[in-house]
């Protein structure tokens, strides 16, 4: 305690952090909340940095304060700063520059940074980005205006998201990705037709089932790529969306980390008044019970909250975050993946239904009980009540034949 008021210290602005300052401040008006971020930018919504790059929003709309649940007043926003250790025995965060900050609750929402793969050379080359931050965005933009063609290395959504927004500005794109198919996180390579013709409508061109040796550099940086084939293709521009990594660089003395920074149920860490959520945590999948780190900006916010909560004094227990939960639209085409989705060669009760513009998995336990999977293709109605069974883990005998049918609704829950 402080002078009789709780020092709240949160190190990261981003979904995590500030839905944990929001949930502190809505049950402690006189406790100090501070926020640390290591970004110039205010705190802002990181899925929206693909329309700065095909110039749709502006910073400035992708704003978090104001916005949503997001008021940003009462607390202390330090932006440019970067940690260099946390020391709890002394109950401190260490700043780079210095300074020592002191806690009573301290939340680490440093959330995950792009993971540039070492086996690929020439990365740090002039028009090589990993689009994940507004300041990432605007280089690309600003690359764009000298460039006709871009390579994207990595299959993943937000890479997808990239290239459409590249695509619009005039660019010819080219997507390289080492599985089999796009999404391959997602989804398993026969659940994706729809979406391949979707990206092929779009004029997106696709390279499957190979991957990249070296970037080849010219006078003006990044000048083509070299794949591990012996292929070369030419481009100006480079985006790498091969997966993150949470975001763990500091010293973090005592605290328990084994891939990111081990939360419990109650999103605390092994050391007292020492929370984690988001991104940078490792918290469990409800399906299966394992550990896992899970970069969805939604299990971010819940989680965030969640911990906010319980700084402030209010136990509150996490449910978990789905290994995989997406909604969103690639093309012209919406999808929703969540849960257990990969079946191949695994004992699980699979349902499929597929058309010329809708594609249906529902994915049971091995005993058929329960709802553990769930991918939507084209037609994503219900997708919230499909959520709710397999977060819940609900006992699902009485309205199996719904589920299956694609009839299943908000009555089937009373009674």
């Amino acid at each position: 305690m402080s002078g009789g008021t709780n020092r709240y210290v949160i190190v990261g602005a981003g979904a995590a952090g500030m839905a944990a300052a929001e949930a502190v401040r809505s049950l402690d008006k006189r406790g100090s909340v501070t926020v640390f971020s290591d970004e110039p930018d205010p705190p802002y919504f990181r899925p929206l940095i693909p329309f700065l790059i095909s110039g749709k929003k502006r910073a400035v709309d992708m704003a978090m304060s104001g916005q949503g649940p997001y008021s940003g007043e009462g607390m202390d926003l330090k932006l440019n700063a970067r940690i260099r250790a946390i020391d709890c025995q002394a109950r401190a965060v260490c700043m780079e520059d210095g300074e020592k900050i002191a806690y009573d609750r301290l939340l680490i929402a440093t959330g995950s940074r792009s993971r540039i793969p070492g086996e690929i050379e020439g990365t740090s080359i002039e028009g090589v980005f990993a689009p994940r931050t507004l300041a990432s965005a605007r280089a690309i933009a600003a690359r764009v205006e000298n460039g006709r063609h871009a390579v994207m290395l990595g299959g993943g959504l937000l890479n997808l998201k990239v290239a459409f927004a590249l695509l619009e500005c005039g660019l010819k794109v080219t997507l390289v990705v080492k599985s089999p198919q796009v999404l391959s996180q997602l989804m398993e390579p026969e659940d994706t037709f729809l979406i391949r013709d979707a990206l092929n409508r779009a004029g997106l061109q696709i390279i499957t089932g190979a991957g990249a040796r070296r970037i080849l550099s010219g006078s003006k940086g990044v000048s083509g790529i070299l794949l591990e084939d012996g292929r070369e293709i030419s481009c100006e521009l480079v985006c790498i969306g091969k997966g993150v990594e949470p975001n763990v660089g500091f010293d973090h003395e005592s605290i328990q980390v084994d891939g990111g920074v081990v939360a419990d149920n109650f999103t605390r860490c092994n050391v007292s008044d020492v929370y984690a959520a988001g991104d940078v945590a490792v918290t469990f999948d409800p399906i299966t019970g394992g550990r896992i780190v899970t970069g969805l900006w939604t299990s971010a916010v819940e989680m965030g909250r969640c911990a906010g909560l319980n700084m402030a004094g209010r136990p509150t227990e996490y449910g978990g975050a789905l290994g995989i939960l997406n909604a969103t639209q690639v093309a012209d085409v919406a999808f929703v993946s969540m849960g257990m989705v990969h079946t191949k060669g695994r004992d699980f009760e699979t349902h499929v239904c597929g058309s010329a513009g809708a594609y249906r998995k529902l994915v049971f336990s091995p005993d058929g009980t329960k709802l553990v999977g769930v991918l939507l293709v084209g037609d994503i109605s219900r997708a919230g009540l499909y959520r709710s069974v397999i977060r819940e883990r609900m006992e699902v005998s009485g309205i199996k034949s719904h589920i299956i049918n694609h009839t299943l609704h908000y009555g089937h829950f009373i009674g």
